[in-house]
């Protein structure tokens, strides 16, 4: 598997930018449609904590083991969100997605998919990876389904694994997806977006 770098993924209607100091201003401003960093079960950063949010996620990028990106709507050039690349091990060509969120306009709508289109396209097709996996909390329901239905298998879950930013101990719920089985999630993610909405 070749070494992340990064780059600008492109749809046509939502471009993967990589992040850098310099949003932190439109990541604050997305963060507060839905005041998202008052959802325990994600790492959404909380007005004043975004510019030590990125510099975590650069320092993670120095050291080889994650690719953080910001998520733009094509159409407005308006930065929605984020998510990246972590726990990147090249030596078993496995990496994960996650530290994934959007303002919640863009909740429900085309958005997930065609960001997670564009990462696996990338990690599979450009990188070589011959897993992707996802990790989220076990209380996170909705982030359960969204990975469910982009294909993924459910691994198991890790018991007393992470602490939630409220100080508790979450339960990781762990899914993957193999390079054998892309072909057949990537058909079924284009067959999502073609259709009216249910992405």
């Amino acid at each position: 598997m070749r070494t992340p770098e990064p780059v600008t993924l492109a749809g046509p209607q939502l471009r993967l930018e990589p992040l850098a100091t310099a949003h932190a201003a439109a990541l604050e401003a997305a963060a507060r449609d839905g005041e998202l960093w008052k959802l325990r079960v994600t790492s959404v950063p909380a007005p004043g904590e975004t510019a030590a949010y990125i510099a975590a996620a650069l320092q993670g990028q120095r050291d080889g083991h994650m690719l953080p990106f910001v998520v733009v709507d094509t159409a407005s050039g308006q930065v929605i969100g984020s998510t990246r690349y972590h726990d990147i091990v090249p030596a078993v060509e496995r990496l994960e997605i996650g530290y994934t969120w959007y303002a919640r306009r863009f909740q429900r709508t085309h958005v997930n998919t065609t960001a997670k289109l564009l990462l696996l396209t990338h990690a599979f097709e450009a990188l070589g990876a011959r897993l992707v996996g996802w990790r989220t909390d076990n209380y996170n329901f909705a982030s359960q389904r969204a990975i469910e239905r982009l294909g993924a298998r459910k691994d198991g879950v890790l018991r007393h694994h992470a602490l939630r930013r409220d100080g508790t101990v979450r339960d990781t719920v762990m899914y993957s997806l193999a390079a054998g089985e892309w072909p057949e999630v990537k058909a079924h993610l284009h067959d999502q977006l073609s259709k009216p909405r249910e992405a």
